[in-house]
C-alpha cells in the first residue's frame, strides 16, 4: 500500500538552518511562503492526475496568494472558486486553465459577470439550478449540482461537516426525489460532493460508497463527478493507492471524468509564520508568553478547528524542560495558540517559527483590535527572500471607511 512518504514535513524548507539564521532580519509577525514546498506538492498532485486521468484544481479558499500561482499552475488543471471574486482571480492569475465555482447561493446581480470567468458552475439547490441553470447552459457552461450523501466521516470538526443533520450544503436523496424534475436533471453535466476536511483516503472510500448507494442510478447520465476537497494527499502517510483506486472505480463504474479540488494539499507545509516573544510571565503553575502574533487575527483556524500548529524546536506539553502557554496580545482571553515545551526558558525578543502557515492564514486573517496584518514574504527555491506585501495603518483604516484622497 503506497503511502505519501516523499512529502515535505513542516520545516523541510529550512534545509537544516535555524529560523534565526534565515529570518532574523524580517519584520515580525510575517508569513513566509515556501516556493519549493509548493512545487513539490504540485508534483505529487500531478502524479495522481497522470496515473489516473483525473483533474485536480486549486481550491482558492485555502490558498489564494496569486503571486505563487505560476509555481502551481504547471501541475494543476485550474482553480476552484467560492464566488465571483475568486472565480475572477483564478481566471486572471491562472490564464488558460479551468475555473470551477460552487456557491451556497448566487447573487442575481453578479451572475452574468460570473459567467465570464467560470467554465463549470455548481449549484447548491434545485431552486438555484432552476433560477440560474438555463442561463449558464445557454452561455455554454458545464452545469452541476452539489449532493449530500449524508455520510459523516469527521470527528471533532463539526463546524466543517457538510453532512451533519440540518446541513445547508448539498441536495439529499429525499430532496432530489421531491424537487428534481426531468427538466432540471436535463440541465446537469455533473455532480459534486464535498464532505472531507484534512482527511485520508479511507474517509473518501466510505463516502464514495455512500454516494453510490444514494446517487448511483443518476451518475451514469453525468459527464463528471467532483470529489470536492479535504483530501490530505501531500501529507506524509497519505494512502495514494487507495485514492487512485477510488478515482478509477468512479471512472469505470459511471464513465465520468473525476475532479478533485484540494486547497490544503496544494499548500500543505508550504509556509511559516515568524513572530517574536513580547513578554514572559507566570500565573500560578502556568508559564505564559505573549507573542507579537495572534491566533484570532493571524491564524484563525487555531481557534475555529481547533488546531495546534507545529512550532520549530518545540515539543508537546511536558515533553521538554519548560512548558509555556503561548498567546497573542489582543484583549480576547481565548487568544491562545497552545501549550508548547522548550529546552529552556523563553526570552523577550526570541524568534519563534510556526509551520504549516500557508493555508487558511493570509486568506482568513483580520485586524481585530487594530492588530497589524503580517507582511508576506517568499522563500525562493534558490534560498533568497522576496517581499510580496507589507501592511500598515492605512490597510487597517481603509477597510472601515473612506480615506482622504482615496474616495472615488
Amino acid at each position: 500500500m503506497a503511502m505519501r512518504k516523499d512529502a515535505r514535513p513542516p520545516f523541510a524548507g529550512l534545509n537544516g538552518r535555524s529560523p534565526e539564521e534565515l529570518f532574523a532580519g524580517l519584520p515580525t509577525p510575517c508569513y513566509i511562503l515556501d516556493e519549493a514546498a509548493l512545487r513539490r506538492n504540485g508534483e505529487i498532485l500531478a502524479g495522481v492526475s497522470r496515473r489516473t486521468g483525473c483533474r485536480i484544481l486549486l481550491a482558492q479558499k485555502a490558498f489564494s496568494n496569486y503571486n505563487l500561482y505560476p509555481v502551481l499552475a504547471p501541475w494543476l488543471a485550474g482553480t476552484e472558486a467560492s464566488g465571483l471574486y475568486e472565480a475572477r482571480l483564478g481566471a486572471e492569475e491562472m490564464p488558460g486553465k479551468e475555473v470551477h465555482v460552487f456557491c451556497g447561493a448566487y447573487r442575481e446581480e453578479e451572475f452574468e459577470e460570473l459567467l465570464r470567468y467560470a467554465g463549470h458552475i455548481v449549484f447548491n439547490s434545485p431552486r438555484q439550478l432552476e433560477k440560474f441553470g438555463p442561463a449558464a447552459k445557454q452561455a455554454g457552461k458545464s452545469v452541476g449540482i452539489r449532493i449530500n450523501p449524508e455520510h459523516s466521516t469527521q470527528s471533532g470538526h463539526g463546524i466543517y461537516d457538510p453532512c451533519a443533520p440540518g446541513s445547508r450544503l448539498g441536495v439529499t436523496r429525499v430532496q432530489w426525489e421531491r424537487t428534481m424534475t426531468p427538466e432540471l436533471i436535463s440541465l446537469l453535466d455533473g455532480l459534486h460532493f464535498h464532505t472531507l476536511c484534512e482527511q485520508d483516503a479511507d474517509a473518501l472510500e466510505s463516502t464514495l460508497h455512500a454516494v453510490e448507494l444514494k446517487f448511483g442510478d443518476v451518475l451514469p447520465r453525468m459527464k463528471w463527478l467532483n470529489f470536492g476537497g479535504g483530501h490530505h494527499i501531500t501529507r506524509p502517510g497519505y494512502e495514494v493507492d487507495r485514492l487512485e483506486r477510488c478515482i478509477r472505480k468512479a471512472q469505470e463504474t459511471w464513465g465520468v471524468t473525476v475532479y478533485l479540488e484540494p486547497g490544503e494539499a496544494c499548500a500543505l507545509n508550504a509556509g511559516y509564520l515568524a513572530c517574536r516573544v513580547l513578554d514572559v510571565l507566570q500565573n500560578g503553575e502556568f508559564r505564559l508568553a505573549i507573542l507579537d502574533t495572534s491566533a484570532a487575527c493571524h491564524m484563525p483556524d487555531v481557534l475555529e478547528m481547533p488546531y495546534r500548529p507545529p512550532l520549530y524546536g518545540a515539543g508537546n506539553p511536558g515533553e521538554k524542560k519548560r512548558t509555556f502557554r503561548l498567546g497573542g496580545p489582543t484583549c480576547l482571553a481565548g487568544d491562545v495558540i497552545g501549550d508548547y515545551s522548550f529546552d529552556g526558558s523563553l526570552r523577550e525578543g526570541e524568534l519563534l517559527l510556526f509551520g504549516d502557515m500557508a493555508i487558511y492564514t493570509t486568506c482568513k486573517n483580520n485586524t481585530f483590535n487594530g492588530m497589524p496584518l503580517p507582511g508576506i514574504f517568499v522563500l525562493q527555491e534558490g534560498g533568497k527572500l522576496k517581499c510580496l506585501r507589507k501592511f500598515g495603518y492605512t490597510d487597517f483604516k481603509s477597510r472601515l471607511g473612506g480615506l482622504s484622497g482615496l474616495e472615488g
